[in-house]
């Protein structure tokens, strides 16, 4: 079973850990959306994509990990926190795949920046970017051109 993840901030990624500047994250979500739509034309057999979204934080790619698919899947891994913001992936998607699910990591705003903290520091995002970030969520609908919708919220288990 082929597997496909693709996350924009693999393109920050240098020898010293990641780096973010603007520039930087403009250049990286242009090459993550041209390896998604790449990925998804190459591999027309993978009928399933996956656009995962949630604040910061959240566990995306934690949850990516350990979905468990039933076949070949393509999945996109960002922030993508309104309706506005998912239109490019999921025109993308649609224009390939078969099947595109909307997934939404949702977790509460103070679990968010705990699990940021937890992050090696050249991974740790600003708070008040999270914070902007949570305050912009929106619930995936059917009319974004989803075929399924997936809302996940994790147990939350209380560390002492």
């Amino acid at each position: 079973m082929k597997i496909i993840k693709i996350n924009p901030d693999n393109y920050l990624e240098t020898d010293r850990g990641r780096v973010w500047t603007p520039e930087r994250s403009k250049l990286a979500w242009e090459n993550a959306y041209s390896e998604f739509e790449n990925s998804i034309e190459k591999n027309i057999e993978i009928v399933d994509v996956y656009i995962v979204f949630g604040v910061q934080g959240s566990g995306k790619t934690t949850w990516i990990e350990k979905h468990k698919p039933l076949k070949s899947s393509i999945y996109f891994d960002a922030a993508l926190p309104a309706k506005k913001h998912r239109v490019r992936a999921v025109s993308i998607a649609k224009k390939y795949a078969k099947c595109v699910y909307g997934v939404w990591i949702k977790v509460p705003l103070d679990v968010a920046i705990r699990q940021n903290k937890e992050r090696s520091i050249d991974k740790q995002v600003p708070e008040s970017s999270i914070t902007s970030v949570f305050a912009q969520l929106e619930e995936p609908t059917y009319d974004e051109g989803f075929d399924h919708k997936i809302i996940v919220t994790p147990m939350l288990i209380s560390k002492k």
